[in-house]
């Protein structure tokens, strides 16, 4: 298992709400979060080894959000 975290502009409920499919139905994704309390509007994803972080950046685009990997 991998966990990816992302920074992004998802800013609201309704705005999770419009990935929420696409995520849920990833087959390699386990579980994922969107703080919407962080300044950072962090994107936690728990996944199998299989899905990259080039991946998520790409389905979370394809919606017209800004995505971008949280460094440690």
């Amino acid at each position: 298992m991998v966990v990816l975290i992302f920074q992004t502009d998802i800013k609201s409920k309704g705005k999770v709400k419009s990935i929420k499919p696409i995520l849920n139905h990833h087959s390699d994704i386990i579980k994922w979060s969107v703080d919407l309390e962080d300044i950072d509007n962090i994107l936690r994803i728990e996944a199998t080894t299989e899905l990259k972080e080039k991946e998520v950046i790409d389905i979370i685009q394809e919606k017209g959000f800004y995505i971008q990997p949280l460094l440690d």
